[in-house]
């Protein structure tokens, strides 16, 4: 059974009453997924998107040599494949489970059919929409500004979060991806936080020691 509350905490069905947003839930698909499972995959026809109930899911694009290039990671309570119900394009990027996950899918009709009678309702899509637009300006700053110790040191806290001790929840070679530099790279980078004392490992982890200065070489 698909959960509502699940759906109640995504900003797009947050204003939908209990009757609406079981309508569209009636529409909803729950997949269970193992580790390595492509949700689709980058120019394939699409006709749902999906939200992350549990595990981690990785958007990435590959070059026309097979290289990947890991542009989101989606957990809990993301939302993806949303882009193709408002162009009614292909996929512009491939969705792999990292590990097993469980995700919902939920068909482009119902929704379009909700936005046609209540169209004041997309002002939320507009604000997802803004936001998505902000973070892909962001990134493409940080490629253009930021050497790949410093976008290093930028992904490192934003996995982290406000807490000290983390564990990187992909692998190297996902790491990387995100990044946009090659695993060697980036091990070189956490090497080097290391040996300045500004992370420790610890366990399967790191515990940051010197936020502050991770912080500046993040700018």
């Amino acid at each position: 059974m698909v959960d509502a509350e699940l759906f109640r905490s995504i900003e797009w069905f947050a204003e939908l009453s209990g009757e609406e947003l079981d309508d569209l839930l009636a529409h909803a698909s729950i997949e269970h997924l193992v580790r390595g499972d492509v949700i689709f995959e980058e120019g394939s026809v699409a006709d749902r998107l999906f939200v992350v109930d549990r595990g981690r899911v990785a958007i990435s694009n590959k070059s026309v040599d097979g290289r990947e290039s890991m542009v989101a990671l989606m957990e809990h309570g993301d939302l993806f494949g949303e882009m193709s119900l408002f162009d009614g394009l292909g996929r512009s990027a491939e969705a792999r489970a990292l590990e097993a996950s469980t995700v919902v899918a939920l068909p482009y009709e119902p929704l379009r059919a909700m936005w046609e009678a209540r169209p004041d309702r997309l002002w939320t899509v507009v604000r997802l929409l803004t936001r998505r637009l902000r973070n892909m300006d962001e990134a493409l700053a940080d490629a253009f500004f930021l050497d790949v110790t410093g976008r290093t040191a930028k992904h490192l806290l934003e996995i982290a979060g406000d807490e000290d001790h983390f564990e990187i929840p992909v692998t190297q070679e996902e790491l990387a991806g995100l990044i946009g530099a090659s695993r060697e790279r980036v091990n070189k980078a956490i090497a080097s936080f290391v040996k300045l004392k500004w992370l420790e490992p610890i366990g399967g982890g790191y515990r940051i020691l010197n936020r502050r200065q991770l912080e500046i070489r993040a700018m």
